[in-house]
């Protein structure tokens, strides 16, 4: 056998290990590492990050990239975000916006959350609405990064699919990738993740006395 054809039956082959790889894992495989890290999450009392928010569209040669920080304690959470803070307390959202020296709130169903995922929906939000795909592994200075591939179930105007990245060490989330049907991708990649932290009772209240000047706009 000459040498193009041995490394043509090269490649054949580890094209094969790589397929074999790939689909040996059933969406029974990915939902079931899913439900692990969802199980995991909501055994700690609370949990801390911060994380990189990256907004992106080549065609538009657009690039967006900040910093954040998030506080979850089972439905209720506090975010910081594009210089901005936002509480929720169980039954409304504040958002303190310094810049307009303003207080807005609202209703859960009526906010935004700064365009990004409600914080205490990392836990359950893959749950419905989504297929599951085993996607590609990776290694990130020596963690193994395993991605799940969710594809929305039904017609998604924005939105074609999801990629979770799981550190399989940790079982926590490691990055949230949305590809859009616009051509913009949006990445979430948690930082410095903390759990059990000693918080006050009222952490996730909103202290009016602390902004005396702002507008409050309900």
């Amino acid at each position: 056998m000459d040498n193009k054809n041995k490394t043509r039956k090269f490649f054949f082959i580890a094209y094969l290990f790589l397929s074999i790889g790939l689909n040996g894992q059933t969406s029974e495989d990915a939902k079931k590492l899913l439900d692990d890290v969802s199980s995991n999450l909501i055994s700690f009392e609370n949990l801390s990050f911060d994380f990189s928010y990256i907004l992106e569209n080549r065609p538009e040669n657009i690039r967006q990239e900040t910093n954040g920080s998030a506080t979850i304690s089972d439905n209720l959470y506090k975010i910081i975000f594009l210089g901005n803070e936002q509480i929720f307390d169980g039954e409304k959202i504040y958002t303190i916006v310094p810049e307009n020296e303003e207080i807005m709130i609202s209703s859960p169903e009526d906010s935004s959350d700064f365009g990004l995922l409600n914080p205490s929906e990392l836990f359950v939000f893959y749950k419905t609405g989504y297929a599951y795909q085993w996607d590609i592994k990776q290694s990130v200075k020596g963690v193994p990064i395993q991605y799940i591939k969710l594809i929305p179930s039904e017609e998604n105007l924005d939105i074609k699919y999801l990629l979770i990245g799981i550190d399989l060490r940790s079982k926590l989330i490691y990055k949230l990738i949305e590809i859009g049907k616009s051509d913009t991708i949006t990445t979430l990649t948690l930082k410095n993740i903390r759990t059990n932290l000693n918080l006050s009772q009222d952490f996730f209240s909103l202290d009016t006395d602390k902004y005396p000047d702002y507008y409050i706009n309900n």
